[in-house]
């Protein structure tokens, strides 16, 4: 299973290819963000997003992050297969 996971951005590592360092319930990975460049707004440092194998899809409020955030670790381990598999991820 493939879940979309919440993270908030700590800082832009690479401008040019879109990546950023963000903050998965202690995981800490880069993600491209290039996908949200076409809202209205683009995401920067402190911003939650929804994360989908290494690519932010959606930028989410702190609010609607921990609610999701707290709805995917009573799944169990679904979360927690989820977890493991970004820890295990690299994205330069």
């Amino acid at each position: 299973m493939c879940l979309a996971i919440p993270g908030q951005i700590l800082e832009i590592v690479d401008a040019e290819h879109r990546l950023a360092k963000v903050d998965v319930a202690g995981v800490r990975r880069n993600v491209n963000i290039g996908l949200l460049d076409a809202e209205d707004e683009s995401v920067g440092v402190g911003d939650w997003v929804l994360i989908h194998v290494g690519f932010a899809i959606s930028r989410v409020d702190e609010q609607e992050a921990r609610a999701t955030r707290d709805l995917l670790e009573r799944m169990g381990a679904d979360y927690e297969r989820e977890l493991e598999e970004l820890k295990a991820s690299v994205i330069e």
